[in-house]
């Protein structure tokens, strides 16, 4: 006949060489989502800096614009081109936030949002960095 404990050896055999290949597919896809997160870090600070430097100029030129006497005497489009500082920071500003920056700033958090929805159905999460956290499974009783 069939002897049980072959079988039990086979069954929990299979059921190691599952749980073996599971990590090893975990660890590569937290080895390329960690990966892909720091390849965005570069290219994010990039863009995060030329948002300051513009909202910075934009600021500064409002600033001076504002103060001077001569923009409640003057006509809109006049002040304006009294203060082609301002115009230009801030049509770069417009132009910059119609370009997309918004998004370019956080996209490496909107990748690590958007695989959290997906990892939540698996009972995991991850980190900004895109290093997985595996959660507890949940006691069915």
């Amino acid at each position: 006949g069939l002897d049980p404990t072959v079988c039990g050896r086979e069954c929990k055999n299979a059921e190691v060489r599952y749980l073996f290949s599971s990590s090893v597919d975990l660890k590569a896809f937290e080895r390329r989502l960690t990966e892909y997160v720091s390849c965005l870090q570069p290219a994010t600070g990039r863009w995060r800096m030329i948002l300051i430097v513009v909202s910075v100029c934009t600021a500064t030129g409002a600033w001076n614009w504002l103060i001077d006497p001569d923009t409640q005497k003057v006509s809109f489009f006049s002040s304006l081109w009294n203060h082609p500082f301002f115009t230009i920071s801030c049509v770069t500003l417009i132009g910059l936030f119609f370009a997309g920056i918004h998004k370019r700033v956080v996209a490496p958090s909107i990748i690590a949002a958007r695989c959290r929805t997906v990892l939540a159905e698996y009972n995991m999460s991850c980190d900004d960095t895109g290093k997985l956290i595996l959660k507890p499974r949940p006691h069915i009783q």
